[in-house]
């Protein structure tokens, strides 16, 4: 029996198990989703973020719990650019800032937003 190729078609991009697979091995779109979805995890916890009730390592608790696991669904099979590294980055940094918010410079005493470096060691 012979198979004409002309009717299969060619699927260029489909959902399997929540992460989107590409024919082009592409993931800057499955990022890009894994994002929008952190974003709308972080705005449904921000209450809690943003309380001063609770203590920085319980914010950094819940982040760790709650929102990381949504980015990072699926990540042991990615194959990272500098590009999509980086957003990722920029991310994470982005809710550090906001848990820890701003920091009083002791000379001044003016008031400034971390750098990339401090929320590293922090």
């Amino acid at each position: 029996m012979r198979i004409d190729n002309s009717t299969f078609e060619s699927v260029e991009e489909f959902k399997y198990l929540g992460t989107n697979l590409t024919n082009q091995n592409s993931i800057a779109e499955e990022i890009k989703s894994r994002l929008k979805s952190g974003n709308t995890c972080y705005h449904s916890v921000h209450n809690l973020l943003s309380s001063r009730l609770l203590s920085k390592n319980l914010k950094i608790k819940i982040y760790r719990t709650i929102i990381l696991p949504v980015i990072l669904y699926g990540c042991e099979t990615w194959s990272l650019i500098l590009r999509d590294e980086r957003k990722l980055r920029v991310f994470d940094n982005m809710v550090l800032m906001r848990i820890f918010g701003l920091r009083r410079e002791e000379v001044t005493g003016e008031q400034r937003r971390l750098h990339n470096e401090e929320l590293n060691d922090i």
